[in-house]
């Protein structure tokens, strides 16, 4: 298990050093992922920006994620439980989720400028990987931006997943590729709280900073 996500987002950045002070990108996936992404930008001397991509839920139960959407472009979905959603519902979704999105953005990072990973490494990170949906929905959004190279790195996931994300991205970077995954993120850290709104865009100020 994972001290909590600064530990591992310590490990992780150590699995990357050999993107130390080159043209790369971090991108966080927030709330969770801006600890460790602050944690590899920190130790590699790197920018770090945020992908924010939003789950949708089934309707019938909110945790089970059937789509999950960025900021702009089309949504990531689980194509199976799509088909059996009403159109009309899931459109109002994405709708909210894309507007909620935007605002994240905007409260974390108030005016700073999006970086664009065009030409360069982009290296998305989250605090680990259920049902792959944000992390698949942030990489798709970032490889239209025509970055050199795509990496996904996270602490954990569950083996089928790591041989999906393989497929979407250039490079999987994971220090736990679980085939008997244990059902929840959590579970893999000693402590694993709720990360605020305030603790991102304090990240996200002292990055500048540094």
């Amino acid at each position: 298990m994972f001290k909590d996500r600064k530990e591992a987002g310590e490990l992780l950045a150590e699995q990357l050093i050999q993107y130390r002070d080159t043209d790369a990108v971090v991108y966080a996936l927030p709330r969770g992922g801006a600890v460790l992404g602050f944690e590899i930008a920190h130790f590699l001397h790197l920018p770090l920006d945020l992908v924010i991509a939003r789950k949708i839920g089934h309707p019938d139960n909110p945790e089970y994620a059937v789509c999950a959407v960025t900021e702009e472009g089309e949504p990531f979905c689980d194509e199976a439980a799509r088909a059996m959603l009403d159109p009309a519902w899931l459109e109002i979704e994405i709708k909210k989720e894309r507007e909620e999105a935007k605002r994240r953005r905007k409260t974390y990072l108030k005016n700073q400028e999006h970086h664009s990973p065009k030409n360069k490494i982009a290296i998305v990170v989250d605090d680990g990987v259920a049902t792959g949906l944000t992390l698949r929905a942030a990489l798709h959004s970032l490889r239209k931006e025509q970055p050199k190279e795509l990496l996904a790195a996270v602490p954990v996931a569950p083996h089928e997943l790591v041989e999906i994300l393989r497929a979407e991205a250039d490079k999987v970077v994971i220090l736990k590729d679980e085939r008997k995954y244990l059902g929840a993120v959590g579970s893999y850290y000693q402590n694993f709280p709720q990360v605020s709104d305030e603790e991102v865009i304090e990240l996200l100020e002292q990055n500048v900073l540094d």
